[in-house]
C-alpha cells in the first residue's frame, strides 16, 4: 500500500474536518470496490494448495501432530483445515 499526501488530493476544508477527529495520525480509507481476500496476490492460491497437501497427507495416514510439525502450524490450525476440507466435500 502506498501513501498519498492528503494536501495533494483533498480540499483544505476536508483536511481540517478530518483533523478535528484524527490530528497527525495515519488513517486508512478503504476502496469502494472491495476485492475478496487474496485476489490481488498469489496468497489465496498458495494457501489453498498448502491446505490440499495437508488434507491429502492426512488422508494418507499422516497424524495431525506430524502435519503440524511438517507445516509449522498448530494442531488446532491443522484441525481447522481438515474440518474446512470436510465441509467442502473433500471426503
Amino acid at each position: 500500500m502506498s501513501y498519498i499526501k492528503a494536501d495533494r488530493v483533498l480540499p483544505k476544508e476536508l483536511i481540517e474536518a478530518i483533523q478535528h477527529y484524527i490530528d497527525g495520525k495515519s488513517i486508512y480509507i478503504p476502496s469502494k470496490q472491495k476485492q475478496a481476500w487474496g485476489n490481488g496476490t498469489s496468497s489465496k492460491a498458495f494457501f489453498q494448495e498448502r491446505n490440499e497437501r495437508i488434507y491429502d497427507a492426512w488422508r494418507s495416514g499422516v497424524s495431525q501432530k506430524e502435519l503440524s510439525l511438517r507445516f509449522a502450524l498448530s494442531e488446532k490450525s491443522i484441525q481447522r483445515i481438515l474440518r474446512e476440507r470436510n465441509r467442502q466435500g473433500h471426503i
